[in-house]
């Protein structure tokens, strides 16, 4: 097993799942995520990106598996960022070696690297809620309830607190707030698309940038999006796909079964004969098989 243990968190790394708990001063955006479980089949690949003070070790996602990433767009900094890892000086050695037991299961077990269909990883644990400049977000899996503080225009206080169920939900878009431009936090209804702005709109937080825990409006849209109709249907697919159940097949075997190891070798040559493998990753699976038999 991998691990390494930083003050930013620990991950771990067991052969399938990648391990990732944050650490006690981590942005409150991963702090609210809490432990994130990452199968193998969800990572497209793992890099340790070193600098003066140590580095930083990042697990790079296939796209469409994480539900925060989806509802992140790109967005997010690298501190709130749940797959990035600060690594200190004297622990960069470890880091290079978690990136290299990692990269030889994603060889070995031929995940690729392409988009999923659906998620992958469960997302945020409900209920929710996000903080915002004039209110805050919950979602309990039902329905979403945007409570309003002082600092809300009138257009949205005069009403109270805005409820709506899942159903009457179209799309939920998150957008931080950006040097002087606002960000938001927008539900759009089935009727259509609000043009008010959303300082004025009863359907959206205004988001102003003032705090980092304005930042967990985005596990609130991740909530959302994953339990969205198309959503929905994706997440009650069947969990693996024909292709990778049958990539995974030989890995499934135990350590000490010696045909299916040799059959993975076998598997892994004719890979590097056409030209599938480099040199270099050709040898680095090989290597690695070899350690389990």
């Amino acid at each position: 097993m991998a691990e390494i243990i930083q003050r930013d968190g620990t991950w771990t790394f067991d052969g399938d799942t990648v391990r990732i708990v944050p650490g006690g001063k981590a942005h409150p955006v991963r702090q609210e995520l809490g432990e994130i479980a990452v199968p193998l089949e969800a990572v497209a690949g793992v890099s340790f990106e070193p600098d003066r003070k140590g580095g930083r070790l990042r697990l790079r996602l296939r796209g469409g598996a994480c539900p925060v990433l989806r509802a992140a767009d790109g967005r997010l900094k690298d501190g709130a960022d749940p797959y990035a890892l600060t690594v200190e000086k004297d622990r960069t050695g470890v880091a290079e070696y978690f990136v290299d037991e990692v990269r030889n299961a994603l060889l070995i077990e031929q995940v690729p690297d392409t988009p999923v269909d659906r998620f992958l990883l469960p997302g945020p644990t409900l209920p929710v809620s996000g903080g915002g400049g004039d209110g805050t977000a919950s979602f309990d899996g039902e329905s979403v309830r945007l409570t309003w503080n002082w600092k809300a225009e009138e257009s949205k206080t005069a009403g109270g607190a805005s409820t709506f169920p899942l159903s009457r939900i179209a799309a939920v878009r998150w957008l931080p707030a950006i040097g002087l431009e606002n960000g938001f936090l927008r539900f759009e209804p089935v009727e259509g698309p609000v043009s008010t702005p959303p300082k004025y709109d009863p359907y959206a937080l205004d988001l102003w940038g003032m705090s980092k825990k304005e930042h967990t409006a985005v596990l609130v849209a991740a909530a959302v999006l994953m339990r969205l109709p198309g959503a929905r249907a994706a997440l009650d697919a069947p969990q693996a796909s024909p292709a990778l159940t049958k990539a995974a097949e030989p890995a499934a075997a135990p350590a000490g079964d010696h045909d299916a190891l040799l059959r993975r070798l076998r598997e892994l040559g004719e890979l590097h004969r056409a030209g599938v493998l480099t040199d270099e990753e050709f040898s680095t699976a090989k290597q690695a098989v070899l350690r389990s038999m």
